[in-house]
């Protein structure tokens, strides 16, 4: 933790923590992503998707929501352009993310072309592993640690779903459905324990209560008026809590 720049600079410093981030993708987080991608395979061979199709799909849209999307969209028979609009709406999310986690992997020497291919990896059960595990990765050497992290939990999970895809017809469809259910559990688990503040727990709180109302009031825009409300009020709670401790 405490090596000299000098020695951080050696390719054998790099290999090292490389290493150190594919041993993190292999841990009860990216268990569970991957376990998750178990029903993503079985629903992309319902689909009617190729092998191939499927396993590019998984290394060139990764994050799981965004996949979902495109095969539903396929099922549907949506235009290439409605597809790709939906796809891309269901990724903005992700700009937060970038945003939050490119500022702990940065130094002045970091090439903007790195940052690029790193963002992406980034994906709930990537941003949630990097963010809590960073801290304890010197500087120079994170964005070797997050390449390492990033590229193993792709890789991994195309061999997943490649391996799934060709046995998916031997699995109970109850279980690749429980299997697809664990990714939603667990977000809300690691997002909850990695939360900064009290009002990203409290956001969390409004939000499974309000899910269920605004699904009924707001069918189509349930998602979407949920984290407004509920992101807002916890928001509108924590600065009046700030003010009345500064005061």
């Amino acid at each position: 933790m405490n090596e000299p720049n000098s020695e951080l600079k050696t390719p054998y410093a790099h290999g090292i923590w490389f290493a150190h981030g594919v041993r993190a993708a292999f841990s009860v987080p990216g268990l569970i992503l991957a376990s998750a991608f178990v029903g993503f395979a079985g629903l992309a061979r319902d689909a009617g998707l190729t092998l191939a199709q499927t396993v590019f799909m998984t290394g060139m849209v990764w994050a799981l929501p965004g996949k979902v999307v495109l095969v539903g969209a396929i099922m549907t028979g949506a235009s290439l352009p409605a597809a790709a609009f939906a796809v891309a709406l269901s990724s903005v999310r992700l700009g937060p993310m970038v945003v939050a986690l490119t500022p702990e992997m940065r130094t002045p020497a970091t090439r903007k072309w790195v940052l690029y291919l790193l963002s992406h990896f980034v994906a709930v059960t990537s941003w949630v592993l990097a963010m809590d595990r960073l801290k304890h990765v010197p500087r120079p050497m994170r964005t070797t640690y997050y390449g390492g992290l990033g590229s193993t939990l792709v890789l991994f999970n195309m061999g997943v779903v490649a391996v799934v895809y060709l046995i998916a017809a031997q699995l109970p469809p109850a279980l690749s459905a429980a299997l697809f259910f664990l990714t939603p559990l667990y977000f809300v688990t690691s997002l909850w324990g990695s939360a900064r503040e009290k009002a990203g727990q409290l956001a969390m709180v409004f939000g499974l209560l309000l899910g269920p109302v605004f699904h009924l009031l707001t069918p189509g825009f349930d998602l979407l008026a949920t984290g407004l409300v509920a992101g807002g009020a916890a928001f509108g709670i924590h600065i009046l809590a700030q003010r009345r401790q500064a005061a």
